[in-house]
């Protein structure tokens, strides 16, 4: 056989892989994130679509009403109502109704809702002026998306009979800059805030950051690569731009596409929850392994699939750039860089069709500056011609690819422990050993069997690792392991909570973790202030960190929850942290639980935030 015949078949391989892995996925039983009531619900509401607020004015007195849609609900404990009075915010006394009483997944314990409709009865001063109010809620999905805690402000004028949404008011308000409940500046907070243009603005520019991820750069530079072998005929590399570009953007909806699916149908699942199935860690270790080999000059299996060659013109080298803009999405989707966890967060909440409008604009954020190298004839000259010195980068480039390789089994290791990190590794070498042995110049029916069957069992080693996990994250440190009851427990004693959100395959946490917060200063502080620190380890899935995420409109890690002493809404801090902005942060968190012991500020009478 030709090579025609063995690259038809490394193809079929790793078409297989990819399809075997996504289909175990999908076909283990997964955690849901709440009781699936409504059959039909396909996608999300806006929340301002799901619960809608109006009042009614009658000679008796004033009643608040939500119009609730069929397949949510509202909290009843999360319900909250103060009025402004200048510099003074205080809270009503509600006469609620009696809600449904659930078992709710969020909370682990039965509690109280409200379906459909809600009439809250209000006790509002005489006033012959309008009045401003503050409204908190939370209300969930059936379908399992439970969205942030909601805070509206509204302006009433009972005379009359009218009332206006207002909007949020500045930091500077005292009445309302004060309180437990005030949000946190822009940039930190929820989706709620997001409009669709925004969105879209943030995803692409969080797709041009996931440029400068460590995961994304050893792909990339592999295409540089490639272009530089293309420099001198600039139709080639526009068609390569425009090809791998396209692999970016349509892999990166697909991916969002298989998660829309699967959380519309109750899989308490995020952005790079792929990276939470250790078949496909294992499936991709061995990929980016045997492109490393092919680099060293093993094989030309990472050639042929990188575009690299003297084919470059070729059809198959256009496919080439195409399966690197995929392969670059796959391995850059668990990561998250700044700004794109609000997008995300966001996307989610929308119709299918705006949300992968959102996902596509992350993938174009990515693709663009490749793309727009092929097009500046003055960077592409920059680009030193071809000639011998190619083979020999050829061959440095394959030492990211085995760091990559490494990364991902240590990742692996993180999910199923070093017995499932020797099994791959096992599984690694037998891919070395048929690329190895694989024919060249021609096809031979008897080192091609030995290979043949040294990758079939290099594959079918991969199912063996859905039986294995790690042994559940320890105390370390000054870090607790996350759990809702620890969280509970904390906060209801009054301490600051500091809540880390944390995965082994995102590089910005793990950053954030090595730079940030294993530091002494960061340390000493959270020693000295009484903060509970906790961990919650997303590696593999993990219903209740899955909850905690779709609460605050997110979809993926990192997420760090600041707490405050005392109760209240907590702060969400920022995808990248520096150390004096996480310790100012935590000064502050403690310190509101001081004045709020001193009675300088006014605790809500039911919390918005989570527990």
């Amino acid at each position: 056989m030709t090579d025609s015949f063995r690259k038809n078949f490394l193809q079929v391989v790793a078409a297989l892989v990819f399809c075997f892995a996504a289909t175990t996925y999908a076909a283990q039983d997964p955690f849901a994130s709440q009781s699936f009531g409504t059959p039909e619900a396909d996608e999300f509401l806006p929340v301002d679509q799901a619960y809608k607020q109006d009042f009614l004015f009658e000679p008796g007195g004033t009643d608040a009403i939500f119009q609730i849609a069929q397949g949510y609900y509202l909290y009843r404990d999360k319900l909250a109502i103060y009025r402004i009075d200048g510099e003074q915010k205080t809270p009503l006394t509600l006469a609620l109704p009696a809600g449904e009483n659930v078992w709710d997944d969020y909370y682990e314990k039965n509690t109280e809702v409200y379906r459909l409709q809600l009439e809250v009865p209000l006790t509002l001063p005489a006033s012959t002026g309008p009045q401003e109010l503050e409204v908190h809620y939370q209300g969930c999905a059936d379908a399992g998306l439970c969205y942030p805690p909601q805070v509206r402000y509204f302006r009433l004028d009972t005379a009359a009979g009218s009332a206006a949404p207002i909007p949020a008011p500045t930091a500077g308000t005292p009445a309302r800059a004060n309180s437990a409940s005030a949000a946190p500046t822009t940039g930190t907070t929820g989706t709620g805030d997001l409009t669709l243009p925004l969105a879209i603005a943030l995803a692409f520019i969080g797709g041009l950051l996931l440029n400068l991820m460590p995961c994304v750069f050893p792909v990339l530079s592999i295409k540089v690569l490639a272009i530089s072998h293309a420099a001198q005929h600039g139709g080639q590399r526009r068609a390569h731009g425009w090809a791998y570009s396209a692999g970016v953007v349509l892999s990166f909806v697909l991916i969002a596409a298989l998660m829309l699916a699967l959380r519309a149908g109750g899989e308490a699942i995020g952005w790079g929850f792929q990276l939470q199935s250790p078949w496909l860690v294992a499936a991709l270790a061995y990929l980016f392994f045997a492109m490393g080999l092919s680099l060293s000059g093993l094989t030309e299996f990472g050639a042929r699939l990188m575009g690299i060659g003297h084919n470059l013109s070729a059809e198959q080298g256009l496919r080439g750039s195409f399966a690197t803009g995929a392969l670059a999405t796959l391995v850059a989707s668990p990561c998250t860089a700044p700004l794109m966890g609000s997008a995300l967060g966001y996307a989610v909440t929308q119709p299918a069709a705006l949300a992968l409008a959102v996902f596509g604009a992350l993938g174009a954020g990515m693709a663009a500056p490749f793309l727009l190298l092929t097009y500046i004839p003055a960077l592409a000259e920059r680009l030193p011609r071809p000639g011998p010195w190619m083979d020999r980068l050829k061959q440095l480039l394959a030492f990211p690819m085995y760091l990559t390789a490494v990364w991902l089994l240590w990742v692996l290791g993180r999910q199923t422990g070093s017995d499932g990190m020797a099994l791959a590794l096992g599984g690694a070498v037998a891919v070395a050993f048929a690329l190895w042995l694989w024919p060249r110049s021609q096809w031979h029916w008897g080192r091609g069997a030995v290979a043949l069957a040294a990758l079939l069992l290099a594959l079918l080693l991969l199912p063996q690792l859905s039986t294995m996990r790690a042994a559940a994250p320890q105390d370390s440190d000054y870090w607790q392991a996350y759990s809702a009851a620890r969280l509970d427990d904390a906060r209801n004693a009054g301490h600051p909570v500091l809540a880390n959100m944390t995965a082994a395959w995102c590089i910005t946490c793990l950053a954030n973790e090595k730079a940030v917060l294993s530091s002494d200063a960061v340390s000493d502080t959270i020693d000295q202030l009484g903060v509970v620190a906790l961990k919650g380890d997303w590696t593999n899935q993990d219903p209740e960190i899955s909850q905690l995420l779709a609460r605050y409109g997110r979809t993926s890690v990192p997420l760090y929850l600041l707490y405050p002493a005392g109760g209240g809404e907590p702060q969400i801090l920022p995808q990248v942290l520096t150390r004096d902005g996480l310790i100012r942060a935590l000064n502050a968190a403690a310190q509101q639980g001081e004045r709020a012991t001193a009675g300088t500020i006014d605790t809500p009478a039911a919390d918005g935030a989570p527990l």
